[in-house]
Order: structure tokens, then sequence, then C-alpha cells
């Protein structure tokens, strides 16, 4: 069965959907000769349904991708059956249009090419087909382009001029070492040590004898005294990481050393002043903590003068072609390489990935894919096998026009009430069906 003739069995409604969709939805056969053409994409491309239908997409489309060779007959080659990448409608006498493109490619039983669908979305003038430097911000070896990474970029100079204490709350692997060396590094003690102290990573006897020393004599192998780590912050900052994993017992001695700038080394009569600048940092919530009875309220309090919450990666997805990026530039000057960038199949299932280890993850992910690309371009089979499990699972390839207009035309109606705050009768009218087949729809797709 044609790819026209599959799109028949489409009901009135369906392809009133289509009709009246915000994208432009184009079908072709597996000649690359369109089928469907609808309004949006006439719109776009500047060229009437009557004049397209028929004609192969790469005259119509015109994209400026298409000069380097068919998108769509790279992703047969490479057997990647859905792209998103970015590109420009090159239109006569007109700049290009910068838009999005998706291919939704279909297979017959034999898993031979039969057609495909195409959607197009216009994106807002300030893209092009490369993204301008202007549009990522780096900030102390931090880069971003999330709203939220962005306002406490903002906040930091500021904060780092004073001495406040410093809570930065975050899961595992979103760079709080990054942001404490940041405001580290934009104070006036920019040019004394900047100590670091894992608190998970040592048992109670060894990290008191760690953050604040020992004497002569304090214990069987101590030979000679030995200076802690406030010791050797002193006029610095001391990053206390992951502080929520210190013990109780040992939670009163730090609140005394916050508290009054002195510390007492292991077995020593004396107490030392210390001046330190004190940076702690936790992915646990210290607050639940405090009033589960593990973490003192008073040494919470010391030590959250101010909180700053860094957001996880899979919360801010516009970071992840930035990093991959930034993480390539790195790679590629380490190890000597040349590595250009990554297929869109490959950042997409980054971008649908949860990311568990946040940015931590993700550069080794990137590294993982130095040592299995032999090439110039990181592609979908250089994912660790992990990750390559997910995205098969995910995936679940599109392999009928049913499928994929359904899936669609869900996405269409949910962005249509919700434009109109759930209105169905407003919602059923801008779809162009009535409002009994609306509701009809919404108990077939399970949505309330």
């Amino acid at each position: 069965m044609s790819l026209k003739d599959q799109s028949q069995i489409l009901n009135i409604s369906e392809v009133k959907v289509l009709e009246n969709i915000g994208e432009g939805v184009i079908i072709i056969d597996h000649t690359f000769r369109i089928t469907y053409f609808n309004p949006k994409a006439a719109s776009l491309t500047g060229i009437s349904r009557q004049e397209a239908v028929g004609k192969p997409c790469y005259e119509i489309l015109a994209l400026s991708n298409c000069t380097e060779g068919c998108p769509a007959q790279k992703m047969i080659e490479q057997g990647e059956s859905i792209v998103d990448y970015r590109s420009l409608i090159k239109r006569p006498g007109q700049a290009g249009i910068p838009v999005e493109v998706r291919f939704s490619i279909l297979r017959d039983r034999q898993n031979r090419f039969s057609g495909g669908i195409i959607t197009v979305r216009d994106l807002p003038s300030k893209y092009s087909e490369l993204e301008s430097e202007e549009q990522i911000y780096s900030f102390q070896g931090i880069y971003s382009n999330n709203k939220r990474m962005l306002e406490i970029f903002e906040i930091l100079p500021d904060l780092s001029r004073s001495d406040a204490s410093v809570l930065l709350q975050g899961e595992s692997g979103t760079g709080k070492e990054l942001f404490a060396a940041a405001i580290h590094n934009l104070s006036y003690r920019k040019n004394n040590p900047f100590v670091v102290v894992n608190c998970a990573a040592l048992p109670e006897n060894l990290l008191e004898s760690e953050l604040f020393g020992y004497v002569k004599g304090a214990f069987t192998d101590a030979k000679q005294n030995k200076p802690g780590r406030f010791q050797l912050a002193h006029q610095g900052t001391l990053f206390l990481d992951e502080v929520g994993d210190i013990p109780l017992s040992l939670q009163a001695k730090l609140l005394r050393a916050v508290e009054e700038k002195a510390i007492t080394p292991l077995g020593g009569t004396h107490a030392e002043k210390v001046d330190v600048r004190i940076i702690s940092a936790s992915n646990r919530d210290l607050e639940q903590m405090v009033n589960l009875g593990t973490f003192r309220r008073d040494l919470y309090y010391r030590l959250n003068v101010v909180k700053i919450e860094i957001p996880p990666l899979r919360d801010r997805p516009e970071d992840i072609p930035i990093l991959v990026k930034h993480f390539i530039n790195q790679f590629n000057q380490k190890t000597f390489r040349n590595i250009e960038g990554v297929s869109a199949n490959y950042l997409e299932v980054l971008k649908n990935y949860h990311f568990p280890g946040n940015v931590r993850e993700l550069e080794n992910i990137i590294e993982h894919a130095f040592v299995m690309c032999r090439g110039n371009i990181i592609r979908r089979n250089h994912l660790p096998a992990y990750l390559s499990r997910v995205s098969q699972h995910q995936e679940n390839p599109l392999s009928s026009v049913e499928q994929i207009f359904n899936q669609m035309e869900k996405e269409t109606i949910l962005k249509v009430l919700t434009k109109h705050r759930g209105n169905r009768t407003a919602a059923a009218k801008e779809l162009g069906m009535h409002r009994t087949t609306l509701w009809r729809k919404l108990r077939q797709m399970k949505l309330s």
C-alpha cells in the first residue's frame, strides 16, 4: 500500500487537525515525492499545495542542509529512523527562514524504506543554523543558557564580595565544587588557599583529624604535628563537600569552629584562631535532616546564611548541546583529536535521557564516545551500552502513518487545549471538529 493510500484511512477530523496544526507537515513516498502538503508547509516555503504535491521534497523544502546531501537519505543509510535538526528554508530573494525539522521514516514489513513524514517548525528569528556564541553564557568555567542558572550567575559576584557562609544544594554531579571555586575566585581571598574536604569519603575518626589536625602524641602514630584543613585554608576558603554526611557527634566541634573561628587540634589543649570562609554543599535535604534530628539545627543555620539551589541537568535540557560542545572541545585538546560534533540522533538520545548522574555523567558519556569513535562525528552507536538500551526502549520506532498522525494529533490537541486554558468548545472550534468529537478523542487518548 502506498503512503498516499495509507493516508486515506485517516478520518476527516484527523485531516482537519493536520490542516490546522501549527507545524508544516509533508508526507513523502519511497521516491521522496510529496503526497501531502498542509497549509503551514505552504506558508513556510511560499509554495502552494497544488505546486508542491508530486514534486521531490528537496525541490520544495530547499533546506540549506540539502546542498551537503539529502538529510533523509543519510538517516536511511545510517539506520537512524528519527532526526531533529535546525536548518534554513531558502526562498528566492529572501533571507533563509530558520526552522527545526523532523524526519519520521516509515518502513514496510520487510523493513524497507516506504516513505515518511516531515514536520517543520519555524524558529524565532534569533536562531540560525548555528547558534551564535552570544547565546552561550560562561561563568568561571560553568556553561549554561538556562534561566535559573543565569540568575545564579548574576548573584555570584555580589555574593563573592561578602564573607557570608554559602550552602550549595544540588544532586551529585551538578557541579557544586565549580560554583564553590567560582565564589572563591571572585572574592578578595582569591590569592589564598581554596581547600576541599569530601566529608563523605572519610570515616569519623579520620575526618576529625583531617578537619582540625592533630598534635604530636595525640595517638600512637602521631609522630609529629599535622595541620588540619581549617589551618591550611587560613585566610582562604574551606569547601565542605557533602557536609550532610558529617556524623552528629562531630557536628558540635564543627559548629564551634564556625562560630568562634578557632579550632583545637586532636590531642591539643589550646585553641588556634583561623580566618576561613566556609562554603558547604550537600546532595541531601539538610532541612529535612534537621527535622529528623540527624543534623544540628544551629549548625544548619550557621552554614545556610545564603543558599543556592543548583538545578539538575534534566531540568535544563537546553544546556545539553552547550555542554556537549564544551566537553568535545575539552577532550579534543586533551587527546589531540579533531571531533567536529555529534549526529542529530545521538543528541536526541541525550536530550531524552534522565541523567541521574547529571553533568558529571554527561562528561563521562562524551569521554566514552571519544574512545569508541574513529571518525570525526560521534554517532548513536558510540553511546555506552546502558544508554543504547535506554534509547532503544524509549524510541519505539513509528512504523505506520496512523501511529505518527495519532502522536501528532495528541500533541496538537494538548497545545490547543493549553492555549485555551482547557476550554473544549474553543479548542474544538480551532481544531475544526465538533466538541463531542474532541471529547471522544480525549477519552481515547486517556487525557483528562
